[in-house]
């Protein structure tokens, strides 16, 4: 152990009893998945049978909530605020960082569309809804380090967006510990906001655990909505159930909100009661969930599954394409490297990188509009001055944080090229593969000749690719979109989802159902590529200081060590990878290789090289 990689395990031990969670319900490993990666392994139906399972939980947890009938106070706040000219406030950091973007984007378009049809005051409520994920827009893409872990990073992000009395914070955290949203919380109370605080552990459990947590927990000035679902389907992937719970309630709260703000707007719609929007949600999440667990769909994904798991084994790439459900596939694609060490989305222009292995492309024609159009908005990325960083994380941190800030640029968030102008950049190319997630509001671009989503699949296969549909719609959608791949010559691997019929204003059983199937489809298909033990996600990357923990918690767990020895070998390790990981190269899974050096005494350079001969998977190993 070098002297710094051994004082990088003494600062963290330090203070690690504040990030010691593995006694949270959200780290703990789900009985139903126990053995999924050799269920998975075996069959990959039957794996994907297991996951769509836990999503039960999702429901009964749904159910609950609406029996509460909290969702009917939570509205009647909201609304009130926003006719006494307040505005909504979504937090997060990781997954609920990109929830919250995504319920803005949700939101903004819908109003987006009010205006287009020519509805007084529509752009008003447009521009009533904002986001403040740790590390800003550029987050969407990579994890920023260090800002997930102060509460003083969220605070000032909240600041930056101007948040008063009157306004509504929804601060969102799966765990319920996060320092940065807890940070978001304290500043809209400071402010004089109304604050709920959207979690997924049980209270008695983090107040014994957390003391940050104990604290908002019991402070009167803050609403907490908990939505325990328990264990999550991969032990501590709170993207999957802790935020999908967390976007059936959000998106039921706006779908109330945007049904009374029309009546009150547009004289012509007939709104339906607004307070009866809980119990239609639930019977249709109840109907999607039955048809996402149909033997039908588990065969149609799986083939997908194995698409991709065949095209990464040899080393080849997938592009997804996707307008409508953008933020849906970025979010998926994206939150892939921190769960399983695959290669984050690569910069345009950077040809030292390691190739991503999934990417997005939008139909805009150049990447500022491909953002606007994915996220309902201009980008906003975190760009602090000097005076405020040393402000924040004092003159000892100056230095590191300022060159992790630079780095979230707007600027550098443009060279991921999302737009058309990025597809050069990334051909596709024998033995690639190409997926179009399609809504039925974009049929047309899947049928007519020239249609993005058509030229881009049948450009793709030109070339040697293999091409997916993901499509959501209808069942008389689906019927039009079977008649047309009857004829067409791709013949790609299908999977058409029927989307039950809903009066919904904001199509929220739409977005739940891509991201229920998302999850499913890259989570089996890292566990087939061995990802994945038993429903352990052994190649995390310890990105933040949960993370570590987390980290540590397996490696001691598989290679029976102290918790402060496991910890010591993992910053080894961590140190001996770290020149690649900030570049963005291959690198071996940390937790891994601790392991197998604990296991057989070896060197990491001789880890490596035994994990590079035992592992099948193309690049990285």
């Amino acid at each position: 152990m070098s002297i710094a990689s051994n004082q990088r395990s003494e600062d963290f031990l330090r203070v690690s009893d504040q990030f010691k969670l593995g006694g949270l319900t959200t780290e703990s490993s789900h009985p139903v998945t126990a053995t999924l990666s050799d269920a998975a392994c075996a069959d990959t139906s039957e794996g994907l049978r297991l996951l769509f399972e836990v999503d039960q939980d999702v429901l009964r947890t749904y159910r609950a909530f609406v029996d509460s009938r909290r969702a009917i106070g939570i509205f009647h706040a909201v609304l009130s605020a926003l006719n006494r000219g307040g505005r909504l406030f979504f937090t997060g950091c990781g997954s609920t960082g990109r929830l919250s973007i995504q319920l803005v984007s949700i939101w903004r378009e819908f109003w987006q569309q009010q205006r287009s049809r020519g509805i007084i005051n529509a752009a008003q409520w447009e521009n009533r809804a904002f986001s403040a994920m740790a590390g800003g827009d550029y987050a969407l893409i990579k994890s920023v380090e260090g800002f997930e872990d102060f509460t003083d990073f969220g605070k000032r992000q909240l600041a930056d967006l101007d948040v008063s009395a009157g306004d509504v914070v929804f601060a969102i955290t799966e765990g319920g510990e996060t320092s940065f949203v807890i940070g978001t919380a304290w500043k809209g109370v400071d402010a004089g906001a109304k604050v709920y605080f959207v979690y997924n552990n049980p209270d008695e459990t983090l107040r014994a655990t957390v003391q940050r947590s104990r604290e908002v927990i019991e402070d009167p000035r803050i609403e907490k909505i908990n939505l325990t679902t328990g264990p999550m389907a991969i032990t501590g992937s709170t993207r999957m159930q802790a935020t999908t719970i967390q976007l059936c309630v959000l998106v039921t709260i706006l779908e109330m909100v945007v049904s009374e703000l029309l009546r009150q707007t547009d004289t012509s719609f007939a709104s339906s009661d607004p307070l009866k929007v809980p119990e239609a949600f639930l019977s249709r999440l109840e109907q999607l969930a039955s048809t996402l667990r149909s033997a039908k769909i588990r065969t149609q994904l799986a083939r997908l599954v194995e698409l991709e798991e065949t095209a990464y084994r040899a080393g080849h790439k997938n592009n997804y394409y996707a307008d409508r459900f953008a933020i849906d596939v970025l979010t998926d694609t994206t939150e892939r490297s921190p769960t399983y060490c695959t290669p984050p989305f690569r910069k345009f222009d950077d040809r030292t990188a390691t190739e991503s292995w999934a990417f997005l492309f939008t139909p805009a024609p150049h990447t500022p509009e491909a953002w606007r159009r994915v996220l309902r908005r201009e980008p906003a990325c975190v760009e602090w001055d000097r005076a405020t960083l040393q402000a924040l994380v004092g003159e000892q941190r100056l230095a590191a944080t300022s060159e992790t800030v630079r780095k979230i640029s707007r600027s550098e968030l443009m060279r991921f090229r999302i737009g058309l102008d990025g597809i050069g950049a990334r051909d596709v190319a024998s033995g690639d593969i190409s997926v179009a997630v399609v809504s039925e509001r974009e049929r047309l671009e899947l049928t007519q000749p020239g249609g993005f989503f058509r030229a881009q699949l049948e450009s793709a296969q030109h070339r040697g690719a293999r091409v997916g549909l993901i499509y959501f719609g209808s069942e008389e959608s689906l019927a039009e979109i079977e008649g047309f791949l009857r004829n067409w010559e791709l013949r790609p691997a299908t999977v058409l989802v029927p989307v039950p019929t809903t009066e919904f204003l904001l199509d929220g059983i739409a977005r739940v159902g891509v991201k229920a199937l998302l999850n499913a489809l890259s989570t089996c298909t890292m566990v087939r590529l061995g990802r994945v033990m038993g429903n352990y996600m052994i190649w995390v990357v310890p990105s933040n200081l949960k993370l570590v923990d987390r980290a540590t918690r397996y490696i001691a767990q598989l290679a029976n060590l102290t918790y402060q020895a496991a910890n010591q070998l993992l910053f080894e390790v961590i140190e001996y990878v770290e020149p690649r990981m900030k570049t963005d190269q291959s690198y071996p899974p940390v937790v891994a290789m601790a392991v197998v050096r604990a296991r057989d005494n070896l060197s990491n350079e001789q880890a490596e090289a035994w994990l590079a001969k035992s592992v099948s998977v193309g690049a990285p190993p």
